[in-house]
């Protein structure tokens, strides 16, 4: 794979991370957790895109950190609920994140 095709596939991913946070947290919203919670959940994310728009190596080593944390806690969602299909996509494409960020 060339580094342009990584690129956008990191892009891709990245946005597909987000959307499929943002739809279990939006999910948890109705449930009545306050705002705080997605605030909290999507900004260790929100923090890296600067660097990853600027091609930061040092960015993307953090990131595949946090992509470390993100995949313990969706496999643990997974394992609590295997159905949840905005979890089997989260884990996905933090697993594809992660490689893609580990092949810069």
């Amino acid at each position: 794979m060339t580094e342009n095709n990584l690129k956008k596939l990191r892009g891709l991913v990245y946005a597909s991370l987000l959307l499929a946070l943002f739809v279990e947290v939006y999910v948890s919203l109705h449930d009545g957790a306050p705002w705080l919670i997605w605030l909290l959940r999507l900004m260790p994310l929100l923090i890296f895109v600067r660097g990853m728009r600027a091609d930061n190596l040092r960015s993307y080593i953090w990131l595949c950190f946090v992509c470390l944390i993100y995949f313990m806690t969706a496999v643990l969602r997974l394992f609590a609920d295997p159905e949840n299909m905005a979890t089997i996509v989260g884990l996905a494409a933090i697993v594809t994140l992660f490689t893609s960020s580990m092949l810069y």
